[in-house]
């Protein structure tokens, strides 16, 4: 696929190459080792480490250029791989080499794990790279992401209260350092244990962010989407196993493709389709995407990457196209149907897809670090006019945990749709519209959800009972600290 340099492939190749997952489907086990690699690689290696420490673009590029191959160089612009960089740092600080991970089974002799712990949040991350096949050994892939603790390192496990303080101190460097900008529930059950609000919903006129603000969701709308759906399918009016092409018509998409794809695979992001974010959405004015029949001319050209349910591509335009039935069976507008059955049962009344050009208040702008004397851009002009069943609505933390209250007390769905929504349906830790993950704590699901200028995650420990909240108006704000408040859950004492 060619890669648009425009913003829009700077966000895509962050959250898709840089960001890429250190542990994968399937894996056994991992063993750490603190040594430094030998040869070409450990070279690269602490290059690597050295420039990412050094924030500095001429590094940065020093880096890419003797240490690269020429393929990842040019995958994009250098000013996107000094911002992935830049932008990582920023989130992190600076990281320091702890061990090379060894998985069960092993992922290929071209590959490494690096393993480092940060400054701002005291938490393990990892480089994963990728090294031609040649003498010099140069890296042709590079991800950064979180890590599990390292299996070498012994941690002691905390009572709820030492789990409480140290998210209190983290959340307070954070703010020290504007890092974060956005809020943080955690809660046990029917209980909230902290919030918290830090930062600015308007730079432009100081306006603080409180507990109640309103930020966009990104992606997680598709968590209200795919339980929409599991309504209607307990309700009879849609069967998982239906075709697209018995609720979506040729203006859409063409039926050779909508005979082949499922309701199943499009709640399991393996259908095939794309995103529709793509060179004419890039080019047009935001005013013309509302309903959801504006979208068909972003969307009726697509093709298939592969032939549906033979594998997991996350998938913007599938799930979008999950709206379309829910009109479809339901024969209710898509944005009331998921205000009457999802947000009003759970009392979200902070939650909706609120159209940017109207004046809603409390409602954060999101922001983007630049390189310019005002050090910031608003997203207002990037993102879409108003959000739909794939992302782009707008929630509060404290509506997000009504939300999963509403979920677990099945007031939303049965627990035997719950069982199928929260089970790894592609071998891709991804259920029905929901990540699926196991962690020392037991289950945990839910969904995270950015853009440029906006991020948010909501996490669902399902074994212990907590619920974790996280909504950032900061680009890739959310998703380090939803991290670090899931890891301090997971070292609780088992009580």
């Amino acid at each position: 696929m060619k890669t648009l340099i425009t913003l829009s492939s700077l966000f895509l190749f962050v959250a898709l190459q840089y960001n890429s997952a250190a542990q994968q489907p399937g894996e056994l086990g991992y063993e750490d080792v603190s040594e430094w690699p030998d040869g070409k690689e450990g070279e690269h290696v602490k290059k690597l480490i050295n420039a990412f420490n050094s924030n500095d673009s001429d590094q940065i590029s020093e880096f890419l250029e003797k240490h690269c191959t020429k393929s990842f160089q040019e995958m994009v612009s250098l000013d996107q791989h000094i911002a992935a960089f830049k932008g990582t740092f920023r989130r992190t600080g600076r990281q320091s080499f702890h061990s090379i991970r060894n998985y069960t089974p092993a992922r290929g002799e071209n590959e490494m794990v690096i393993i480092l712990r940060d400054r701002n949040f005291d938490s393990w991350r990892a480089m994963s790279l990728q090294f031609e096949e040649s003498d010099e050994r140069k890296i042709s892939s590079l991800a950064f992401n979180n890590a599990r603790t390292p299996s070498n390192v012994k941690e002691s496990p905390l009572s709820e209260v030492e789990m409480l303080e140290k998210a209190k101190k983290i959340m307070q460097r954070l703010k020290d350092k504007d890092i974060f900008s956005g809020t943080l529930l955690i809660a046990k059950d029917d209980k909230v244990l902290y919030e918290f609000a830090c930062g600015e919903a308007s730079k432009r006129f100081h306006v603080p962010n409180n507990i109640d603000t309103k930020f966009n969701l990104g992606s997680m709308n598709k968590m209200f989407t795919c339980t929409a759906i599991m309504q209607l399918v307990e309700k009879g009016k849609v069967s998982l196993d239906d075709p697209m092409s018995k609720y979506v018509d040729e203006s859409w998409l063409p039926k050779s493709i909508t005979d082949k794809i499922t309701i199943h695979h499009l709640l399991t992001h393996t259908s095939g389709l794309g995103s529709y974010f793509n060179q004419t959405y890039w080019e047009s004015s935001r005013q013309m995407f509302v309903e959801l029949d504006d979208y068909k001319m972003l969307i009726k050209d697509e093709t298939l990457a592969f032939e549906p349910g033979d594998r997991f591509r996350y998938s913007n335009t599938g799930m979008f196209m999950l709206g379309v039935i829910i009109e479809k069976a339901s024969g209710e507008n898509y944005f009331d149907y998921i205000q009457e059955h999802i947000y009003n049962p759970s009392g979200m009344t902070n939650s909706d897809c609120y159209e940017m050009d109207k004046p809603v208040e409390n409602l954060a702008i999101g922001y983007v670090p630049n390189n310019t004397k005002w050090k910031w851009e608003n997203n207002i002009y990037k993102h879409v006019l108003k959000g739909g069943p794939a992302g782009g609505g707008f929630s509060t933390v404290r509506d997000l945990y009504k939300y999963a209250k509403a979920l677990k007390a099945e007031k939303l769905v049965s627990q035997k749709s719950l069982d199928k929504m929260w089970t790894n349906q592609a071998n891709a830790n991804y259920g029905y519209g929901f990540s699926v993950e196991e962690h020392s704590s037991g289950k945990v699901v839910g969904h995270g959800g950015g853009f440029p200028g906006l991020n948010s995650n909501l996490d669902i420990v399902l074994d212990k009972g907590y619920i974790i909240a996280v909504m950032s108006n900061y680009d890739g704000g959310a998703s380090p600290v939803a991290a670090k408040m899931l890891q301090l859950v997971n070292k609780l004492k088992e009580m």
